[in-house]
């Protein structure tokens, strides 16, 4: 399994997801699950994946060929074609269905082995940066101001707090920091989800990818993080009354 999230703010986007991936408890590997395209001063996109490989990157796949391809039957033919972040979006949709056209026969579309699902978000031009939740079947859903953040894969050990703290308004640093913290929980209660994390950070209208990080098992921020956080939780524990029985 896996886990990731994506926030959308006010000053632009933070985007995370795990590297872990397994078939089992004695078949564990990993694989990069942040996929990203740009033409700087133009345009980019940040892909985030979840679920069977196979399916993810075969639609990556396809998307990367689309922004390679010299010429275009239509705007949306491509990523890079696209005007505006819907065109783009529904063309990530119609990759994945590409996929399940080319595989559904072999992979039922109502079985498990065909699950896969897809956190999207990027800026093009003028426009305000856009995040968006795509499901197997290629439909999407936008993140808005009352929910500026989604979540797939193993998301329910790391929900509670970004429910409790996540805001538009957050400053890029801040809103990193509770992503890591959200991962933080999730590591602790589930085996599916591992080290390292890849995270990126974006802010609005610079339209470039500057500040990307892998996050492994010895990265000193991440470490202290998580021990503060621990501290932190116990004391507040501890300062609030007893239970009277």
């Amino acid at each position: 399994m896996t886990y990731c999230v994506g926030m959308l703010l006010d000053e632009g986007l933070v985007m995370a997801a795990d590297t872990r991936t397994n078939a089992g408890v004695d078949n564990v590997g990993k694989f990069k699950k942040l996929h990203t395209w740009q033409k700087p001063g133009e345009c980019l996109f940040v892909l985030l994946t979840a679920g069977n490989l196979a399916v993810t990157q075969a639609v990556v796949s396809l998307l990367t060929e689309g922004t390679k391809s010299k010429k275009g039957k239509s705007a949306d033919e491509n990523l890079f074609t696209a005007k505006t972040m819907f065109q783009a979006v529904r063309i990530v949709g119609r990759a994945i269905r590409e996929v399940k056209k080319i595989e559904g026969e072999a992979l039922s579309p109502t079985s498990d082995a065909f699950a896969s699902s897809y956190i999207f978000a990027g800026q093009i031009g003028k426009e305000r940066p856009r995040l968006f939740q795509l499901y197997a079947e290629g439909n999407f859903i936008e993140a808005t101001s009352d929910t500026p953040f989604f979540q797939i894969g193993e998301h329910k050990y790391g929900k509670p707090i970004l429910d409790r703290v996540a805001q538009t308004s957050m400053k890029l640093g801040d809103a990193a920091k509770l992503v890591l913290l959200s991962f933080d929980s999730t590591l602790r209660s589930n085996l599916s989800v591992g080290l390292p994390i890849d995270m990126l950070t974006y802010e609005t209208d610079t339209l470039k990818l500057e500040h990307t990080k892998r996050i492994g098992q010895d990265d000193p921020y991440f470490k202290m993080l998580s021990g503060e956080w621990s501290k932190a939780l116990r004391a507040a524990f501890q300062n609030i009354e007893a239970f009277d029985i």
